[in-house]
């Protein structure tokens, strides 16, 4: 969202972000950028610290327990404090260059990106092999999964406790992954919910360049 009355400013924003795949809203008034900020997803804000209302909105930013904006990136003209403290994650001075622009929403575009992956759930069906604690094999299919664990459904269902060593390949790679799966979940049809434990560095590495991948597929 950018929160601006600066046209040419503005008219530079949305020119770069389109070309980064990223929609934009534009909002001239503090106000009503506020109140749709506090009843919809927003993944990042673009905020003219020369427009009136701007430093309010920006106290009221810093002080809310509620931030669905993962970065924030202020513009101010130049001779003004830097508003660093206002919770920016990068700050831009005006008159706003092309080079300029293009760096920092280029960087903000991966901070954006990193917080979709963590909440987002890729749907997929591959065949997952279970082993309990006890040793016991199950057997199942895997219907989404994220950085964070997997949606199975297992081919007999069953009651689970406790925690299970997963293993799956991911759909269209040689990614072989093994991780311990703590059960979060089950319901009598055999759907069960598991949260990742132990995943190493590299695995993760993986898992999060697979998701990035099915994210942007077509």
């Amino acid at each position: 969202m950018i929160i601006s009355r600066d046209w040419q400013e503005v008219s530079v924003f949305e020119c770069i972000l389109s070309s980064l795949q990223i929609g934009v809203a534009v909002e001239e008034e503090p106000q009503r950028a506020w109140d749709k900020l506090t009843s919809s997803k927003v993944d990042a804000l673009i905020v003219d610290c020369d427009l009136g209302g701007s430093e309010n909105f920006l106290q009221k930013l810093r002080e809310s327990d509620y931030n669905p904006a993962p970065v924030v990136i202020v513009s101010g003209s130049r001779g003004q404090e830097k508003p660093e403290a206002a919770g920016a994650s990068f700050v831009m001075e005006k008159p706003v260059s092309v080079e300029q622009a293009v760096h920092t929403l280029s960087a903000a575009r991966n901070l954006i990106l990193k917080g979709r992956l963590h909440y987002h759930r890729q749907t997929i069906d591959a065949e997952v092999a279970l082993v309990g604690a006890a040793g016991e094999k199950l057997a199942g299919r895997l219907l989404n999964i994220s950085q964070g664990g997997v949606l199975v459904r297992l081919n007999e269902p069953q009651k689970l406790q406790g925690n299970f060593q997963l293993g799956f390949t991911l759909p269209g790679s040689k990614l072989a992954l093994e991780a311990e799966g703590a059960i979060i979940w089950s319901d009598a049809r055999g759907n069960a919910g598991f949260r990742f434990l132990d995943l190493s560095e590299a695995m993760k590495r993986d898992l999060q360049l697979w998701l990035e991948r099915r994210y942007f597929q077509p």
